[in-house]
């Protein structure tokens, strides 16, 4: 199975941090070396916030302390590593890969994908591009699984993403063949406040109607209000009121009835009683579901261990041969050992999660990852698994919010 080896530290200067998280990376090398069948070749690096202004030196340095190998990764507000969240703090977290050659090829907007098939694709990108959305659209459309993961940089003092090299603006990340198997799962964070709706009449992010009812009322129905007569109250109800979306084709709720991977949560940014109207923090198109919600920290727990536990089951229960072209990526792809037969198992994963989300969310400092660690190793040895904390999560073709991908590399034993 290819080796994943994981480093991460805090350190008031990013040197510092970088060199501390090399050594513990070159620890695990020799074990690597061993055991594995080729060198590393591909790393991930993210990186608070802190070092922003040194994304360029501090890639520098990734490429001449590890010759061959291709980086990519982010800024984020918080970064994370094994079970250890480093949010507010000067930190980094590297995770280098031996994954085979012309398996993967790393793309930005300087240097376009054309060596590869692409299957699948990690992707980071700035927050504030034009017309991000409809970028990820595009790239979506290159892999031929339809299928991006990922998310986008957050940063208080620029949003920096790494795809060998330092880049602002634009979208860039790394794509792989259909032979890196991964497995991806979107876990939701919000609770349903009442019943799923239908968009009957919008104007871009102005909801006018729902299932034939002017759209204010149904929201002040739905978290319990009967006016807003009494604004001090009202404000608070409305201030936690989030709005949870799904396109016309897709079902909005999924296993008991919370809501399923393809469900985006948005904010709730303002009203017009005039009109009797909400207004969304997304462009909304009659025939879409609309559902209010807010943030509900059991229900996220509950909805985490349970994508670990499908991700785990899934790999583990995966037959060797590769998968019919039908197949999509929430299944493992089949890799250059699928012929030697035995259990998969997981090698690596990578956890990009809501920049409002993290331990503080989930009750206590590093509760988030401690939970992810846990359910994916199901006892077993602790998984290699680096990731950061988004102002926008990536899955499919979709930016979500509140929410956390999860994304595996598999392997044999």
């Amino acid at each position: 199975m290819n080796a994943f080896l994981v480093g991460h530290a805090t350190h008031p200067d990013w040197r510092g941090a970088l060199a501390l998280a090399a050594a513990q990376v070159e620890a695990r090398r020799a074990e690597h070396e061993a055991s594995a069948r080729g060198p590393l070749s591909l790393g991930f690096v993210y990186f608070t916030d802190h070092f922003a202004g040194d994304a360029d030196a501090l890639v520098a340095e990734l490429r001449q302390r590890w010759p061959g190998v291709a980086w990519v990764g982010s800024v984020g507000v918080g970064v994370a590593a094994m079970g250890v969240e480093y949010i507010d703090e000067p930190a980094l977290v590297l995770m280098l890969a031996a994954l085979p050659a012309g398996r993967f090829e790393v793309f930005s907007g300087a240097k376009k994908l054309h060596r590869i098939e692409p299957f699948s694709a990690l992707v980071h990108a700035d927050p504030a591009t034009p017309d991000l959305a409809e970028l990820i659209g595009e790239m979506s459309d290159r892999v031929s699984s339809g299928y991006l993961f990922g998310g986008l940089a957050s940063s208080r003092s620029g949003a920096v993403h790494v795809a060998d090299g330092a880049w602002r603006g634009g979208l860039s990340g790394v794509a792989f063949a259909r032979e890196v198997a991964i497995v991806s799962r979107v876990t939701q964070g919000s609770q349903p406040l009442g019943p799923v709706r239908r968009v009957t009449a919008a104007e871009r992010n102005l909801v006018l109607a729902l299932d034939g009812e002017p759209a204010l009322p149904c929201l002040l129905r739905d978290i319990g209000l009967a006016d807003l007569s009494e604004p001090r109250t009202a404000l608070a109800r409305l201030r936690a009121t989030l709005v949870a979306l799904a396109d016309a084709d897709a079902q909005m709720l999924g296993r008991g009835g919370q809501f399923g991977a393809d469900t985006r949560v948005r904010h709730l940014v303002g009203l017009d009683p005039a009109r009797d109207a909400v207004a969304v923090a997304d462009l909304v198109e009659p025939g879409m579901s609309l559902g209010f919600c807010q943030r509900d920290v059991q229900a996220a727990r509950r909805d985490l261990v349970r994508i670990c536990a499908e991700i785990r089951d899934e790999v583990e229960s995966a037959p060797s041969p590769a998968l019919a072209a039908g197949d999509g990526p929430d299944a493992p792809a089949a890799g250059d050992d699928a012929a030697s037969g035995g259990p998969r198992r997981i090698a690596g994963a990578l956890y990009v999660s809501c920049s409002g989300r993290g331990g503080p969310h989930f009750g206590g400092p590093s509760a988030e990852l401690q939970i992810v660690q846990h359910a994916l190793s199901g006892g077993g040895p602790e998984v290699p698994l680096v990731g950061f904390f988004a102002a926008g999560e990536v899955a499919r073709h979709h930016v979500y919010g509140y929410t956390g991908v999860l994304t595996v590399f598999t392997g044999h034993a």
